[in-house]
């Protein structure tokens, strides 16, 4: 990376089950608060896991009107929210000048799979079924409907690399405005629950029928969630003119594929090694020098186990001693912006000097042994790593760092 540009993170916005701004999300962290409760959205009586982080309280019609809505699914109304939020945050105006030096790029999972739904119960019930239901039905729409909004101009596009898109977004942001095809990269996810992920991912036997347990030997699997979040990634030099506050910044990343299988990770945890240390090595530090995990941690048997080989391969005998926490275990498994959600986690964790627990982690087991901090702490933070190991062996990893460390 040397004579490249820097990309820093001026802004941040987030929705989701434990908090509808940064600020309520950040408190929710310290405290440990589960947002994992009975989904309502759409009858699950019928399923072997009831639960998931769902958002309970949000009204669309304090963000926007009628007419707006019936355009807008779920996902993209999280997405709008998380982006108000995020540019007010960075004190960040595009105006006719810029606009084509400001691109968006958003990761996505299932889009408006939830409308689309509504419209298929319309068809079958016999009435008239909305057809604008099923405008955001396709999963890019989110990134251009954001784009629309703020008449951003610059490099658009949209990433669907299962659980690990979010992620990756934020990793082609920063690489655009390192190698200077764009100046600011408004990144990110949004994902809303729907029964068809819903009951896929029972069929799949990964849902744990209470809130999920990532790392702890009682743990039985996954718990989804909803919400979107979204960063605003910016040229250091151009943030640090304008007097912009600095969460951190993307010190490196490396994106590869396990070629292994469409749903399992390669046993020995080799694989995400490989990709945790490509990512050291492109943000020029070494393993020593990281001073928390915020791990993939889903809370399946096999995935928690993976992903602890593999940092033991990549530390040694150091992984006993580096914290290392989920916040699936408080959001859900929020899918194409889990990794989202988890960058905005991390970059707290720096900005703010703290550690996010694993919520509900009580022991662990003979392979999970190591330090998943049980119960948030007061810690200096200065360079983390965040991992999202995604179904079809999609591996993204992220270092964010102080940028002034």
């Amino acid at each position: 990376m040397r004579g490249k540009k820097r990309a820093v993170i001026t802004g941040m916005g987030i929705i989701c089950a434990t908090g509808q701004n940064v600020g309520e999300f950040r408190a929710s962290l310290w405290e440990g608060k589960r947002g994992i409760k009975r989904v309502t959205l759409f009858d699950v009586s019928g399923y072997p896991s009831q639960v998931a982080a769902q958002i309970n309280g949000y009204d669309p019609l304090e963000f926007f009107d009628k007419r707006e809505l019936r355009r807008l699914s779920r996902t993209d109304q999280f997405v709008l929210v998380a982006a108000q939020e995020a540019f007010a945050d960075a004190e960040l105006r595009p105006g006719p000048v810029d606009r084509e030096r400001i691109g968006t790029c958003l990761g996505a999972g299932a889009g408006g799979m939830l409308s689309a739904e509504v419209y298929h119960r319309q068809l079958l019930e016999g009435g008239r079924a909305r057809a604008s239901l099923l405008l955001p039905f396709i999963p890019s729409y989110a990134t251009d409907q954001l784009a629309e909004r703020y008449d951003l101009q610059g490099p658009r596009t949209t990433i669907t690399t299962a659980c690990s898109s979010s992620a990756t977004s934020i990793a082609y942001g920063a690489e655009l405005i390192k190698v200077g095809e764009a100046e600011v990269m408004v990144c990110g996810g949004g994902e809303a629950l729907s029964e068809l992920t819903f009951g896929g991912f029972c069929s799949l036997k990964v849902m744990d029928p209470l809130p999920c347990r990532p790392f702890d030997a009682r743990r039985q699997g996954l718990s989804l969630g909803e919400g979107a979040a979204v960063l605003i990634l910016e040229d250091r030099e151009r943030a640090r003119g304008r007097g912009a506050k600095i969460y951190g910044e993307l010190l490196g990343y490396s994106l590869g594929g396990e070629a292994f299988h469409i749903t399992a990770p390669e046993e020995t945890g080799s694989e995400e090694a490989r990709i945790m240390k490509e990512a050291l090595q492109d943000a020029g530090i070494e393993a020593r020098e990281v001073n928390y995990i915020n791990a993939h941690g889903t809370g399946t048997i096999l995935n928690d186990q993976v992903e602890t080989l593999a940092i033991k391969e990549v530390w040694g005998e150091q992984a006993y001693q580096i914290p290392i926490s989920s916040t699936k275990s408080m959001i859900g498994h929020c899918l194409g912006t889990a990794g989202g959600m988890e960058a905005v986690a991390s970059l707290l964790a720096i900005h703010h000097h703290f550690l996010p627990p694993t919520a509900g982690f009580e022991r662990g087991d003979e392979v999970c042994n190591l330090d998943y901090v049980p119960l948030a702490r007061r810690k200096e933070v200065t360079i983390i790593m965040s991992n999202s190991f995604a179904f079809g062996g999609n591996c993204t990893t992220l270092v964010f760092g102080k940028e002034d460390r």
